[in-house]
């Protein structure tokens, strides 16, 4: 993509995640010129592109945005960001693609690995990329431990210990994400898995995309909590051994959460050394456009080992013998 600005339309105006998109797309110095959303609630355009055409139909959006490609070349769309629940995602790349639109759609590019072979057909049809919201990837703490992971000989103190793990191209890898979700959810697209994908992909999938981005392809999995408000479970990567557990229940909370009066918890650890990555999340989405536009963006090959993942991840028996767990885990277990 060139450095001109560029136009862009959005689907989900209205949605929790859109306000991120309309950052990076205002902060990155294009316009947004189309938007929609069935829900009519977008004052928030106000603050960043007052003067887009807004839409409570996709259809008559569908019919505006085709209008555009067949006008001069400086109105029509050139990116159709996606911010809609996960189960239309693929449905919305095709429109975007269709118009003669890049994607950048919000995660999970899709909820089943299948709908990606389509998408790729798809690219190569229309010549247009879809794009995905990978922003983990991009988080200055994570990218340093990358690099830190990739360094020959390199050492991980243990905490409370007298020596250290020198690397040996395996680690020992806890995640814990817990974020309290209230009532509303449940009652929500999200509250459906056939809509959402469920707890490991509406909430987890980027975690599980940082993992293997961080420590290679999945060889095995486990499932050992499998409910409608939390999920945990074991992986064995190329280069770790990982336990997780993934939760919107905020009893699930630990005491120092709920001392900082904090709605969500986040925590993973290497080798017992937890990875700081609390801060610097309200950019991220910036970053991620910035990449994308310059041509370094996510794409269908990025988003697929972790979509694959969560699928299986969804369809998975319930093990209760699989190793040893963490904390939330055996609490859990045991009620």
């Amino acid at each position: 993509m060139d450095k001109k600005s560029k136009n862009f339309a959005l689907i989900g105006a209205a949605g929790y995640i859109a306000p991120r998109h309309l950052q990076a797309i205002k902060d990155t110095g294009n316009r947004l010129v189309a938007a929609v959303d069935p829900n009519d609630s977008v004052g928030i355009l106000d603050r960043y592109f007052p003067d887009a055409s807004f839409f409570t139909e996709v259809e008559r959006f569908d019919r505006h945005l085709e209008k555009l490609r067949r006008g001069p070349d400086e109105e029509r769309v050139d990116l159709v960001s996606i911010c809609t629940p996960n189960h239309l995602h693929d449905a919305h790349i095709r429109l975007a693609l269709r118009v003669g639109a890049c994607a950048i759609c919000e995660k999970p590019l899709v909820l089943n690995p299948w709908n990606l072979d389509m998408l790729e057909n798809l690219e190569e049809e229309y010549g247009c990329k879809v794009r995905t919201i990978l922003q983990l990837r991009v988080h200055p703490e994570l990218i340093a431990l990358k690099k830190k992971l990739n360094e020959p000989g390199f050492t991980l103190p243990i905490q409370n210990s007298k020596f250290t793990i020198k690397n040996s191209n395996r680690h020992r890898v806890r995640l814990t994400y817990i974020t309290s979700r209230g009532l509303w959810y449940h009652f929500s697209w999200k509250g459906i898995k056939e809509k959402s994908g469920g707890i490991a992909t509406n909430i987890g999938v980027h975690f599980f995309d940082l993992l293997i981005w961080l420590f290679g392809k999945v060889v095995d999995y486990r499932v050992i909590i499998n409910e409608y408000n939390k999920m945990s479970g074991t992986l064995e990567l190329e280069n770790a051994d990982v336990e997780w557990f993934l939760s919107i229940d905020r009893n699930d909370l630990p005491p120092v959460a709920i001392e900082n009066k904090k709605t969500t918890f986040r925590a993973i650890f290497v080798d017992d050394n937890e990875v700081q990555f609390s801060e610097g999340f309200t950019d991220l989405h910036t970053k991620v456009y910035e990449e994308t536009l310059a041509g370094r963006g996510f794409g269908i090959k990025d988003a697929r080992p972790s979509i694959d993942l969560v699928s299986k991840l969804r369809a998975a028996p319930i093990q209760t013998n699989a190793g040893y767990y963490q904390e939330f885990v055996k609490k859990n277990m045991q009620k």
